[in-house]
């Protein structure tokens, strides 16, 4: 991999887990301020894929993983303040979870009102939907405030709606996206390029203003 000519750039590269590949001699570039849709079905390898983005550039990204992964005992806003533990100190991390300070409640109250989550700010994660957890996750990761967003399927569980406004906010927040979708006119409208994949290997790769709806169905249908 080598970041010459993009963000990510892969040329002939096996991907996967030891001796066995996920994607099978993988060529593939990524650039600054492209939003890439992920489509195919499941186990071709996009989250695979996401993974290894995700490790190449760690400090550049904001990750949404499939699964919200929350804290039940906590609280939504201290689920959301972990996507930015890191930048603080231990004893302001501690002292935060205790008696929640002026700025952090400032920045996650907003984001939790863009994000529909103003009422259950101070929830325990348990007591949320599953919908509500998903868009606690999708708040810890958007209060990473990274350039690059890497989202594994980030609003499958919700409603067009929501999921819709959702997109919307975070092509708002992110210069460069890279998302698994499962809904093709969510990719069409969101991305700007779409990359099929199917049995370990990118079988489309195009603007997505060039395809249609029932070109990328075929991406489901067995072979």
């Amino acid at each position: 991999m080598s970041a010459d000519n993009g963000l990510f750039r892969f040329q002939h590269e096996n991907i996967g887990y030891g001796a066995s590949p996920v994607l099978h001699e993988l060529t593939l570039t990524i650039r600054q301020g492209e939003r890439v849709a992920l489509l195919g079905e499941s186990g071709t390898g996009k989250s695979t894929l996401l993974r290894r983005l995700r490790e190449l550039r760690a400090s550049e990204v904001a990750w949404c993983p499939q699964q919200p992964s929350l804290v039940p005992v906590l609280s939504a806003f201290h689920n959301i303040y972990m996507g930015r533990l890191a930048s603080y100190p231990t004893w302001y991390n501690l002292a935060n979870l205790v008696r929640p300070q002026a700025k952090p409640k400032a920045e996650i109250g907003e984001l939790a009102d863009s994000l529909g989550l103003g009422a259950q700010l101070w929830q325990p994660a348990e007591r949320l939907s599953g919908g509500q957890q998903s868009r606690v996750s999708l708040g810890r990761a958007l209060y990473q405030q990274q350039p690059i967003f890497i989202g594994d399927e980030p609003v499958s569980a919700l409603d067009e709606r929501q999921a819709d406004a959702l997109l919307q906010l975070l092509c708002a927040r992110h210069q460069t996206l890279v998302l698994a979708l499962h809904n093709i006119e969510q990719a069409l409208t969101y991305c700007t390029r779409i990359i099929g994949l199917r049995a370990g290997r990118v079988v489309l790769d195009a603007p997505a203003h060039t395809l249609n709806a029932a070109e990328l169905s075929a991406l489901y249908q067995a072979s």
